[in-house]
């Protein structure tokens, strides 16, 4: 995808594509939880820059930086502020943390949004 990263174009349609087939741990009250590393492989691979990570009790979280800003549009599943480390990651750490069935989910039912909207 050549289009340009929108922020609240990109988000609205990640909270209507974010379901329980894109993470196990979606809840309809909280839909961005456990879609961090799904998310930041969609991120990457449709609007470039890198993927960041750091280690939360949660375990790691997984978020991106694109044109130099740090960008993480999951991290309203958690209840405190994030110190964010900004830990260079990449698509098979990120990958290890969900499988390809989710990421191809939120890969399809996204871009179906996106196209959309």
């Amino acid at each position: 995808m050549s289009a340009p990263f929108a922020k609240e174009k990109v988000t609205a349609s990640l909270l209507r594509a974010w379901s329980p087939a894109t993470s196990g741990g979606w809840l309809d009250e909280s839909p961005a939880r456990g879609q961090c590393s799904v998310t930041a492989l969609l991120l990457n691979e449709l609007f470039g820059g890198d993927i960041l990570k750091t280690t939360l009790p949660e375990g790691t979280h997984f978020y991106n930086r694109i044109g130099g800003e740090r960008i993480d549009l999951t991290d309203k599943q958690f209840d405190a502020p994030i110190d964010y480390l900004d830990q260079l990651s990449n698509r098979d750490e990120a990958l290890a943390d969900t499988t390809a069935a989710k990421y191809d989910a939120l890969r399809s039912a996204f871009l179906a949004r996106f196209r959309e909207s």
